[in-house]
């Protein structure tokens, strides 16, 4: 994942994305196009961007399985040291006019909340390639829960502050918000697995009730 340079990239998170939104307000543009444009950053920028989406409580269906698979491989390869790659599919895939305007309009307040709180803090925590790896590790397990259907209020908002936090943690090289993108994402994973268990009651329930009936 991309860290900021202040000296190349001196412009706040919010700065560029809302950029971005104007360059390509009038015009559908590819993901491959995008990745062009913003050349090292547009991973890192792209995570972000598709968490966005689930930053409300309110689940979109459809959704999160595609995007949080091309989180999980972002991430993933880069946990691994490998370069940036997504499939050819996906770098294809048509932005009509207007769709980065729109999704940052919706997620306004999500960016201005974390562009206020963002700074540089706990630098030991970005110190070395290895630990911001350590860090895409969570992001690509955040991206792993994300991508779970299931149309349950939070379930896709905990792993998406997950990536948020941890994409622009690293980024702002802030390493209190990469905390808490693993707190988030480790709150993600255990709603899921308090659903599992709670599915796993209902259905014995349900079967020995069944049982006892025929």
């Amino acid at each position: 994942m991309h860290i900021r340079n202040s000296e190349t990239h001196p412009q706040s998170l919010s700065t560029e994305l809302h950029e971005l939104a104007e360059r390509f307000r009038h015009h559908a543009i590819t993901v491959e196009e995008v990745i062009g444009v913003l050349g090292e950053r547009a991973y890192t920028l792209l995570m972000i961007l598709f968490a966005l989406p689930f930053s409300s409580p309110v689940t979109l269906p459809g959704m999160s399985a595609p995007l949080g698979l091309m989180i999980a491989i972002m991430a993933g390869r880069f946990a691994l040291g490998l370069p940036p790659w997504l499939p050819e599919k996906l770098r294809r895939t048509v932005l009509t006019p207007g769709f980065f305007r729109r999704l940052l309009e919706g997620a306004s307040r999500i960016i201005g909340l974390i562009e206020r709180v963002l700074r540089a803090r706990l630098p030991v925590l970005t110190a070395t390639t290895r630990l911001v790896r350590l860090h895409a590790v969570m992001v690509c397990i955040a991206g792993c829960i994300l991508l779970i259907p299931a149309p349950i209020p939070f379930s896709n908002t905990l792993p998406a502050f997950g990536v948020l936090l941890g994409a622009a943690g690293v980024m702002e090289r802030d390493g209190l918000a990469i905390l808490a993108g693993y707190v988030f994402t480790a709150l993600g994973a255990a709603y899921f697995a308090l659903i599992a268990v709670m599915g796993a009651e209902a259905w014995v329930f349900v079967r020995d009730g069944l049982t006892a009936l025929f």
